[in-house]
């Protein structure tokens, strides 16, 4: 199987748009913490690249689980992508309005959902629109549905409360958690009402904003595969270890997923459930830092 570099420049993005060779799907990702008090799809419906369709991760989700935008079942998702327009052969792009924050989310999903031709564009809208790049606003115009991907979910890709239990334990295996070091440490309380505050025990704090620098312009980007490289080594990561990634919900968890990739290193496994589970949960470990 062959793997798409999964970063896009701008640039390329628009000479991808512009050749009628090449069905591209542009995917407006955005999402934002319930707190921020932030309307994605308002903010879609005033300025977006021309043609993206609009991605819910709370629609394209498992209606029947209580935990926020957690996976849909393989079916589920080939339906809600077919009824985007979101062929087998698509090239998909995905982007948030943030630079980099929910989209590696949505490139994760496709990619543990096995449709490989799926990548995300490095800087988000705020970069598209520093290289002066196209807009448009107002209704969007319904695509035409068409046959669904043959999706099938990697279970191998994705990590359940009962493996993170056992995950903690095994030496090889490193856990990164995504949220800002204060909520890891509990040295402030979580945005979501009803959790428990500190991190899952041996996982290690990763803000994914360390994986991030503003180019010229303040759009914010991956680092370079070397940086990233760099970085998550000094985590431990390596080619004989296992790497679970895990954040509040399960968002920006993908972006350490995504570096991951970017540096050379496999997809690892996502919590999918992340601390809006373990958090929630009574006979789940914890541990503070804040206070000792």
């Amino acid at each position: 199987m062959t793997l798409m570099h999964p970063l896009i420049q701008p640039d390329a993005l628009q000479r991808q748009l512009s050749e009628t060779s090449t069905r591209c799907v542009v995917l407006d990702a955005s999402w934002h913490l319930p707190n921020v008090k932030r309307n994605a799809h308002e903010e879609y419906q005033k300025a977006r690249i021309p043609g993206a369709v609009f991605f819910d991760i709370d629609a394209v989700s498992d209606a029947h689980s209580d935990l926020p935008h957690m996976l849909p079942t393989a079916e589920v998702f080939a339906e809600a992508t077919a009824a985007m327009g979101i062929g087998p052969e698509d090239t998909v792009v995905v982007y948030d309005s943030a630079g980099l924050f929910s989209a590696a989310r949505v490139w994760w999903m496709f990619r543990v959902m096995g449709h490989t031709r799926v990548q995300v564009l490095d800087g988000g809208l705020p970069a598209w629109k520093s290289m002066g790049g196209e807009l448009e606003s107002g209704e969007v115009a319904a695509r035409a549905a068409v046959e669904p991907m043959h999706a099938e979910l990697d279970i191998n890709a994705v990590c359940d409360v009962d493996g993170m239990l056992q995950a903690i334990d095994v030496e090889r295996t490193i856990i990164l958690d995504a949220r800002p070091k204060a909520r890891f440490d509990a040295a402030v309380p979580e945005p979501r009402p009803g959790l428990r505050s500190g991190h899952i025990p041996s996982s290690q704090s990763l803000p994914f904003t360390e994986l991030l620098s503003a180019d010229s312009d303040g759009a914010m980007r991956l680092k370079t595969p070397d940086e990233l490289k760099s970085l998550l080594e000094s985590y431990g990561v390596g080619q004989d270890t296992s790497v679970i990634t895990t954040c509040g919900s399960g968002v920006t968890a993908a972006v350490i997923t995504l570096a991951l990739v970017v540096a050379g290193f496999d997809l690892g496994k996502l919590y999918d459930g992340s601390w809006s589970e373990w958090g929630a949960r009574d006979d789940t470990p914890i541990t503070v830092v804040h206070g000792d």
